[in-house]
């Protein structure tokens, strides 16, 4: 089999950009003409061997991530997004849909806020505008959107933050016990803030940091893991407010509400590699095969934490199994998304009821199985249990929430939930991302047609679903 052509264009673009490098000095940096960058850069001839080796060499690159084609993730929103009825009957196809994303990525991107600008409007004049004016969260919602995209394609993986992350924690010394006894100390010696654990003045209040005061209050009747991640997000503020203002400033937000979004996400995400540090975390995880349970017990973590971290386990050079991760509510609104996998959850709508995370709240307690394939042929070992949150007495608020964490059946093998399926002779549940872009025909819990393929009405005949797809 031939070996796959690696085109590479947007990535050497911004990659000159980042060195601030004219085509005529990369080109000379890499003992290459000028013309062969040019063309390069515009796809037009792929990467050779010594060209990806010359990149490592003078730029310090993984050539992993030149190989890998990041444009998986902008091919299959473009997809969603093509398939409304707004762009007609011709939807471009695959190829055209990838050549996109590849040689014009930031084209793909303004393709994608240009129709959420469209779909909002447009329920505005659908008269959604007196439910959205009621709704608080309504003036943010564009802000969250933005915020789950830098995040979305990032990879989940955020390489300086992880990495400050890592060496505070090997300051902190071994786990165990007493592990934050010692950042309580570290806060008091280091910033002089003084650290108390009391109950909550209000119900739903978890911690509070008084600038003035020099004083972090951490809700007494949280349990261990979560008092720990509030008070990491608290020293990210302190330590890395240099660092996350960079990162905020690269990302160029539209929306004035999405900067503070994003540095909460990036306080929470420095809070999770403190919790539990990359090497650390991903050597344990190979030796326990992934066993979410041993994972928490060692982490001092939840499973959610966890689950949340195996998400963001793709550093280059040093990758783990690359998982997929969702919270879903009651309802069936996904809460939580990240995927380092080719499954990338909807964008717009719910999540596919034959997934195995909406059973997850009848088996309490319980981590169960599933073995699913998607409609692009792609098969996938699904894990999902059940959780509740409740900070108070009886009349206090429960939250329950639905957790699923997957990798694709290729890397199930270094996994210990895969060990007595015989995958090979195993039957995969047809499951799919959101019914408006799947094309199944004969799902008998669809609850919309797929918008990209015609419909018809039989008169003459019923069935579970009343209309036939194509």
């Amino acid at each position: 089999m031939a070996a796959r052509k690696v085109f590479a264009g947007a990535k050497i673009r911004a990659l000159r950009a980042q060195h601030r490098l004219t085509q005529a000095e990369l080109a000379a940096r890499l003992d290459i003409s000028a013309s062969y960058i040019n063309q390069l850069e515009s796809n037009q001839r792929p990467l050779t061997a010594s060209v990806m080796l010359a990149l490592a060499e003078h730029f310090s690159l993984d050539l992993s991530s030149l190989a890998t084609d990041g444009s998986d993730r902008l091919v299959m929103d473009l997809r969603e997004v093509l398939a409304d009825p707004v762009f007609g009957e011709t939807v471009p196809n695959l190829q055209e849909l990838k050549s996109t994303a590849t040689n014009a990525p930031d084209m793909a991107r303004a393709v994608l806020q240009l129709y959420e600008a469209y779909r909002k409007t447009n329920e505005r004049l659908a008269g959604m505008d007196a439910a959205l004016s009621r709704d608080p969260q309504s003036g943010v919602t564009t802000a969250y959107e933005e915020v789950r995209d830098f995040f979305h394609y990032a990879d989940n993986y955020i390489d300086p933050l992880d990495r400050a992350a890592e060496s505070l924690a090997a300051e902190l010394g071994q786990f165990g016990p007493d592990r934050m006894a010692r950042l309580v100390d570290y806060l008091r010696e280091t910033h002089e803030v003084r650290v108390s654990f009391t109950p909550p003045l209000t119900p739903d209040a978890m911690s509070r940091f008084d600038r003035g005061g020099r004083e972090i209050w951490i809700n007494s009747r949280l349990d261990p893991a979560s008092q720990f991640f509030r008070l990491a997000t608290h020293l990210a503020g302190l330590e890395q407010t240099t660092l996350m203002g960079e990162l905020l400033d690269n990302a160029n937000f539209k929306a004035s509400e999405a900067r503070a979004i994003a540095r909460m996400g990036l306080a929470n995400y420095y809070a999770g590699a403190l919790h539990m540090p990359y090497s650390a975390f991903l050597k344990a995880s190979e030796a326990h095969r992934y066993d979410i349970e041993e994972l928490a017990h060692l982490f001092g973590a939840s499973l959610e934490q966890v689950a949340h971290r195996l998400s963001t386990m793709q550093r280059p050079r040093e990758r783990g199994v690359p998982f997929f991760f969702a919270r879903v509510d009651a309802a069936g609104t996904i809460t939580k998304r990240h995927s380092a996998t080719a499954l990338q959850f909807a964008r717009f709508g719910g999540a596919c009821p034959l997934w195995n995370v909406h059973r997850a709240f009848e088996a309490r307690g319980e981590i169960i199985r599933q073995l699913g394939e998607t409609p692009d042929g792609n098969r996938y070992l699904s894990l999902a249990w059940s959780g509740e949150k409740r900070m108070g007495g009886y009349r206090s608020t429960t939250r329950r929430y639905a957790y699923a964490l997957g990798c694709e059946i290729s890397h199930a093998n270094r996994v210990v939930y895969a060990d007595d399926l015989e995958l090979g002779k195993a039957v995969f549940d047809p499951i799919g991302v959101s019914c408006r872009i799947c094309e199944r025909r004969n799902c008998h819990q669809r609850s919309v047609p797929p918008l990209a393929v015609g419909i018809s009405v039989p008169a003459d005949r019923r069935s579970i679903v009343p209309y036939e797809i194509g």
